[in-house]
């Protein structure tokens, strides 16, 4: 069996367009256009999207399906020494414990090797449950409108094209609630573990965690009446506050700490005592409640996934 090819940085694949195409982030039928290309990559990210190519090829061989950019290096905001790389990888099965050990040692030594980037993270899918009935507003969405290929054949070839509607809405961010318990969990233990150099990275790791998906969750619940698509978190909570002016401030300061996080403590605490609970709620009512992925892992939103800086 052959290895996946190396996809080029060429245009988007027919009947999918590059974000910027039409208004608000949609194509002239009103889909979401994919964002993103290998050609917006800026030239000071190309080695160590090159170099992580290549190091996903030697990990996984023949078992990988097809890889993937996303965030802000394929869209080309992204900042030397502040953005962090992230990939999704597609297997051609569903992946073991040791896949994902795989790709969290990928990920350290590729973070170690290149000071241009600031963290790296790999999700690790099967093939059928990104193709899956249950995952189209989910994990399907994100690969079809928010991933770039980088290696393989495209699955997004293979999903429906999507509209800014309540059903994707519904889909895709409505699983707050389900995390906020493992949030919690997350913000005590970082919390007591002091003020070493190590905790104080951690914990503002997990305020720029935390921050993106508030407010990725924020503006998904006003996505359907606004009618269009923005990964930028600034945007987002701007539209946000539109809606909801009584929170705009709140999720200005979480689009802030997003990009240029800080490690309080108070921070943590409040999106787990106040904020997130009520946009679960929120949520909830308008849209209904999503689930967990059932391996119980967070999808794509829980980490610095689509809308990262």
């Amino acid at each position: 069996m052959a290895q996946p090819e190396r996809s080029p940085a060429a245009a988007p694949p027919p009947g999918r367009h590059a974000a910027g195409e039409g208004v608000r982030g949609l194509d002239a039928q009103g889909y979401i256009a994919r964002e993103g290309s290998l050609a917006r990559v800026p030239a000071v990210f190309r080695p160590v999207v090159a170099h992580a190519r290549d190091r996903l090829l030697d990990a996984f061989g023949n078992r990988l399906h097809s890889a993937y950019l996303y965030g802000s290096v394929p869209r080309g905001t992204a900042r030397a020494g502040r953005s962090d790389l992230d990939l999704l990888v597609a297997l051609r099965e569903e992946p073991t414990a040791a896949d994902r050990e795989t790709a969290r040692a990928l990920d350290a030594a590729v973070d170690r090797e290149f000071p241009e980037v600031d963290g790296v993270d790999t999700l690790v899918h099967g093939r059928a449950r990104l193709l899956s009935d249950d995952e189209t507003y989910d994990l399907g969405w994100f690969v079809a409108c928010l991933c770039t290929p980088l290696l393989g054949d495209d699955l997004g070839e293979y999903l429906p094209r999507y509209r800014p509607d309540a059903r994707l809405a519904a889909g895709t961010n409505g699983d707050l609630a389900a995390l906020l318990p493992g949030w919690r969990r997350r913000v005590l233990a970082a919390a007591d573990a002091g003020e070493s150099e190590a905790a104080v990275a951690e914990r503002r790791a997990l305020v720029r965690s935390l921050s993106r998906r508030l407010v990725r969750t924020g503006f998904t619940l006003v996505m359907p009446r606004w009618n269009g698509w923005t990964s930028d978190l600034t945007e987002m909570a701007e539209v946000f506050g539109t809606y909801y002016g009584e929170r705009a401030a709140d999720l200005r300061a979480a689009a802030r700490r997003g990009s240029g996080p800080d490690a309080d403590p108070a921070v943590l605490r409040h999106y787990v005592d106040d904020l997130g609970p009520w946009l679960a709620a929120e949520y909830a009512r308008v849209h209904g409640t999503g689930r967990l992925p059932p391996d119980g892992r967070p999808g794509p939103g829980d980490g610095d996934g689509p809308g990262t800086a």
